[in-house]
């Protein structure tokens, strides 16, 4: 059990028959009346987020959370194939829980499948990859003025903005949280 005078970022509980996972929190004691605790909670399955608020006494049940290091193996229709690292055994996950999640991901690298009591509700990307440059246009000389970006096509098929002097064949480093260039590799 964790009290709402307890919460930090990142805690996940169980709420209203669903499972939250709190990404702000502000303790909040006004002149006149009692302290509250103000709340951005999202929900881990639906992906929606709401602000409540609760009174620091009130107390949840904590979700335990499990996170697996699997491989992405292979597509196969709209079914995405994850193997365990450790027991190799395979699972199948559809479009709807992996969402965009597979987008920097490449055949064979090691993601986070979450679960909620065995049911799968999520993919998490490694933090940082590095991919090959497949297309994009030639930089030209005297264009370089601060900060310019193109377009670029990864091998994996996503586009990402990249500097100017990045070319065809190059390898980067990409941000999977936000889609950003970090650096040539």
């Amino acid at each position: 059990m964790v009290s709402a005078g307890d919460f930090r970022n990142g805690v996940t509980i169980q709420m209203d028959g669903g499972i939250y996972q709190i990404i702000e929190f502000q303790h909040v004691k006004p002149g006149k009346g009692a302290a509250f605790v103000r709340t951005k909670l999202k929900n881990i399955i639906t992906g929606s987020t709401v602000e409540k608020s609760f009174r620091p006494s009130e107390t949840f049940e904590n979700a335990i959370i499990d996170r697996r290091d699997m491989q992405y193996l292979y597509p196969d229709g709209d079914l995405y194939n994850f193997m365990d690292c450790e027991t190799f055994e395979q699972i199948a996950l559809n479009q709807d829980t992996v969402g965009d999640a597979l987008k920097f991901v490449k055949l064979n690298d090691v993601c986070k499948v979450c679960s909620h009591q065995g049911n799968v509700f999520a993919v998490e990307p490694p933090m940082f990859v590095e991919l090959e440059i497949t297309e994009t246009e030639p930089g030209f000389k005297g264009n370089t003025a601060t900060g310019a970006t193109k377009p670029a096509i990864v091998e994996t098929g996503a586009q990402v903005a990249v500097p100017l002097f990045v070319e065809i064949g190059q390898k980067i480093k990409i941000d999977t949280r936000t889609g950003e260039y970090l650096s040539r590799v």
